[in-house]
């Protein structure tokens, strides 16, 4: 079962968490924005007073000096929250950005099958960023919205009808700013989702461009990924138009109402009620107070904040594994998978598979293009969960095991390595808490890479971006990883399928051979591979069909068909032997009785078909 961490954002509060993440630096911008709204609503009142002493022929020195100061005060304010709207902005789309990836770093495999790579990547980059001006947003909406709230307060405070006045209009108002709340966020939303659309085709291509190159399609392939470009072009039309339509509904209404504001004002002086210096005020109140051209802008900004926010819920919604706090106790490395169902989309993959693996067993899985090999690696060493069912490591559910103890007793090789590390020793001891030179050495040698290394430039210390390598070398390298690790169980995924005939032979024979210490799972597509592990599960469906030594399994047709081997043959491939019996005992039909690990108790027999 996986669920929310918790604490976890999800839909609708992530926002929220950004903000908190801003901290005093959001706190001081808000109050920044805050206090410049402030000094300008504080500037038409001194200028009035300013104007009638000026008529009066008072003395209105201080005054003019306090309409400096103020004039002055609200630059340095408009400075510093640009300042801090930057920061703010660069510190939530960084906390974000750490947030989400390390959720998607979390979910392992399945966010790249439920979203994609270049989806990943586009929300990641794009949406993070755009997201990540949430908290700034906020901030400067609160500020905007109290300016036509300050500017109101202001006018009642010079004259009750000028506030009415201008109240009688305020409905109007709101109405267009609903209207183009509601339209910015379908559109936006639109938007972000073409723009992920051509991120995961990019991404499709550029994974696949070897192809393409000797296929000759790139101009295909460049058509396919800019073909939603004029989609993205209306929807991005579309934007500016409701935001221009706002506008321009915004500059029809606000004027009417300022004049309506400066009308009453005008009337109130002929009677002697206001003074010349109030009426002044209360124009430039009035145009504070219809401030929706301010209003329009924040409010557009969180909109498409809001947007993108909400595209990287949808990653944080989905469950993550919770790991145990339990820590592994001494022994062998004896694996179990009970009962394990593992579904993609609407297609079982897995289905009820039970599998005993010895402890310091080689075991090699072998079965068709389809049949469920690599996810029965993946979850053999929990880098996904199943659907149903569990794995056992030493009699400890593996659910169950801290982080840090499950990983130090599970390693992987996987048939296409990421390099991660800046040299090549990094890249060897990537993962290990203090790896010494020594260990990383060893580790290349067992895995038939420490002489190509060591003709490389520098060596060990060859920064890997300039080290080149063929794919051959480049599984070596993951496989030196894994000798690294030194773990209770090593899980090699196709890891052997681009080494030369030699070079999988004497790797091989160092994986099963006496010296090795520790359980291997192997997924192989060679018989010549499966003839050196002490067993082999043969997956058929998405169901263990048999386990038992390749040289007993290779009697029956269907398990050489695996192999690309007729009925014909009858002669194990890398010294399995010859065999010409009509099958191994208990490897065929569905309702035949699966062989027994050996040490295993009849009862905890491996087969699940």
């Amino acid at each position: 079962m996986t669920t929310h961490a918790e604490g976890d954002p999800v839909t609708g509060s992530l926002v929220r968490s950004a903000v908190r993440a801003a901290g005093v630096r959001c706190v001081a911008l808000g109050a920044v924005s805050t206090a410049s709204t402030a000094a300008a609503l504080l500037l038409p009142a001194v200028l009035g007073r300013t104007l009638d002493h000026l008529l009066a022929h008072a003395p209105a020195a201080r005054w003019v000096w306090g309409c400096a100061g103020l004039v002055l005060l609200i630059g340095v304010l408009d400075a510093c929250g640009t300042v801090l709207g930057g920061t703010v902005t660069a510190g939530s789309t960084a906390w974000l950005r750490r947030r989400v990836a390390g959720h998607v770093l979390a979910l392992g495999p399945r966010a790249n099958s439920r979203f994609g790579a270049g989806e990943l990547v586009a929300r990641l980059v794009g949406n993070a960023a755009q997201a990540g001006t949430a908290p700034g947003a906020v901030a400067a909406l609160l500020a905007a919205l109290a300016g036509p709230v300050g500017g109101v307060v202001a006018l009642a405070l010079i004259d009750p009808w000028l506030a009415a006045v201008f109240l009688a209009g305020a409905p109007l108002l709101t109405f267009l700013l609903r209207a183009f709340a509601r339209d910015t966020s379908e559109c936006v939303t639109r938007y972000q989702q073409i723009q992920g659309r051509i991120a995961s085709a990019l991404a499709e291509a550029m994974g696949g461009f070897r192809t393409i190159q000797a296929a000759g399609t790139a101009d295909r392939e460049t058509a396919r990924i800019l073909r939603p470009l004029p989609e993205l072009s209306r929807a991005g039309h579309r934007m500016w138009r409701v935001q221009g339509r706002a506008a321009a509904q915004a500059v029809t209404v606000a004027p009417l109402l300022q004049l309506a504001v400066v009308a009453v004002a005008g009337y109130q002086l002929t009677r002697h009620v206001l003074t010349v210096g109030e009426v002044l005020a209360a124009s430039r109140y009035a145009v504070l107070a219809t401030g929706v051209g301010v209003l329009v802008g924040q409010l557009s900004g969180l909109l498409r904040a809001k947007a993108a926010t909400r595209r990287l819920d949808e990653i944080l919604a989905e469950p993550a594994p919770v790991h145990g706090h339990c820590q592994l106790p001494p022994g062998p490395g004896h694996l179990e998978l009970r009962g394990v169902t593992t579904r993609h989309r609407e297609r079982t993959v897995l289905d009820g598979v039970d599998l005993v693996i010895p402890g310091g067993t080689t075991l090699a899985v072998v079965g068709r293009s389809g049949a469920g090999k690599s996810l029965l690696a993946a979850v053999a060493g929990r880098l996904t969960d199943p659907d149903a069912g569990e794995v056992l490591l030493d009699g400890v559910p593996l659910r169950d095991l801290r982080h840090d103890a499950l990983r130090d007793a599970i390693g992987y090789a996987f048939d296409r390595p990421t390099l991660l590390g800046t040299t090549m020793e990094d890249t060897i001891a990537f993962g290990l808490r203090s790896p010494s030179p020594a260990q990383v050495r060893d580790a290349a040698g067992k895995a038939h890479a420490d002489a190509f290394i060591r003709r490389l430039p520098h060596g060990y210390a060859t920064p890997v971006a300039d080290a080149p390598h063929s794919g051959g070398e480049s599984q070596r390298l993951g496989l030196a990883r894994a000798f690294a690790h030194e773990g209770r169980v090593l899980i090699l995924d196709d890891a052997l399928s681009s080494l030369d005939t030699i070079t999988e032979h004497h790797i091989t024979t160092s994986l099963t051979g006496p010296a090795s210490t520790g359980t291997r799972l192997l997924i192989a597509h060679r018989a010549a591979t499966a003839a050196r592990a002490d067993l082999v599960a043969w997956l058929d469906g998405g169901r263990v069909r048999a386990v038992g030594a390749h040289a007993e399994l290779w009697g029956v047709a269907g398990y050489r068909g695996v192999f690309g081997e007729g009925d014909e043959i009858g002669v194990g491939v890398g010294g399995a032997g010859r065999s010409r019996r009509g099958g191994a005992r208990g490897v065929e039909g569905s309702g035949s009785t699966e062989r027994a690990l050996p040490g295993e108790p009849r009862g905890a027999e491996s087969g699940a078909g």
